[in-house]
């Protein structure tokens, strides 16, 4: 008897583990997303960099996103997942007018993504809690 406990406990948990990376990169995007630092600044706009940053945000909601950035209105358009391989993720933001803007996104991990903005520069961004 302890044993069939053991080995359906053992199941639940391999079935977990294997369900939890089924994970699209779409889904893994889901979310609001909200600055944290950046890297690689120049030292001389470090602090103004940083200040911009944390007023940045992304929100990720089925196709749709809003981009959210210091001193201006908050757009929103559709987006799609254009590339992905492991954890590096290539996002086009379609514009509602035409035209369409391509970011590289990392998952450093579920709750923390690195934004690729080029220049050897990313901003780091972390996973609102629900």
């Amino acid at each position: 008897m302890q044993n069939r406990i053991m080995t359906a406990l053992a199941l639940a948990m391999a079935l977990t583990a294997v369900s939890g990376c089924s994970k699209t990169p779409r889904d893994r995007l889901q979310g609001r997303w909200y600055g944290e630092s950046i890297e690689n600044a120049p030292v001389e706009q470090l602090t103004k960099a940083t200040g911009w940053v944390k007023g940045t945000a992304l929100e990720f909601n089925g196709s749709k996103v809003t981009v959210t950035v210091p001193a201006e209105t908050p757009r929103s358009g559709t987006f799609k997942v254009t590339k992905a391989e492991g954890d590096q993720v290539t996002v086009a933001f379609l514009r509602p007018e035409g035209g369409l803007d391509e970011a590289q996104f990392r998952f450093a991990t579920d709750q923390t993504l690195r934004w690729e903005i080029g220049d050897g520069r990313a901003i780091m961004l972390a996973k609102a809690k629900n």
